[in-house]
């Protein structure tokens, strides 16, 4: 019985004791600050742009907005920007990434714009009937909703 006692009591000073380790970085895992390495990263990086402007070649350039002819190669690029970031120990997205790869957005999709549809009213006939066919039949329904109250015989 003793024995239990004292382990009653010794779990919350065990407990305490492997908080602190745990705070304090027990597991060996001390935690390092890298840095960036922007320039290795921005010397990089051009390898990528040269690389997808090599593979736009391939595709013409009248259908450099259609993102299905050039998607893989897109992907590509995509993965290399992140691949180089990442060995300069830089997360990606970051700004200096995000420059570059807007600067080759500039490069090859500058002329592509999202072209949005004008809409127009229809003609003055077909728009006076749209309208007019809804207000007839809602003045027909109270029409006849009234009429047949009118007419209790007809309910009955």
């Amino acid at each position: 019985m003793e024995a239990q006692g004292s382990r009653r009591r010794q779990l919350p000073v065990l407990l305490l004791w492997v908080n602190g380790l745990m705070t304090l970085g027990f597991a060996g895992a001390r935690q390092q600050t890298v840095l960036c390495n922007e320039s290795l990263m921005l010397e990089k990086l051009p390898a990528c742009g040269k690389s997808f402007e090599e593979m736009m070649k391939k595709v013409d350039s009248k259908k450099w907005c259609n993102l299905t002819e050039f998607i893989m190669y897109y992907d590509n690029f995509t993965q290399c920007t992140e691949r180089e970031a990442n060995n300069a120990s830089c997360f990606w997205p970051n700004p200096l990434a995000e420059g570059f790869i807007t600067g080759i957005h500039k490069q090859f999709f500058s002329n592509c714009s999202s072209e949005k549809v004008h809409w127009e009213d229809p003609p003055d006939e077909i728009l006076i009937t749209l309208i007019l066919i809804p207000v007839m039949l809602t003045c027909a329904m109270i029409t006849l909703v009234v009429w047949c109250s009118k007419r209790s015989d007809i309910l009955v």
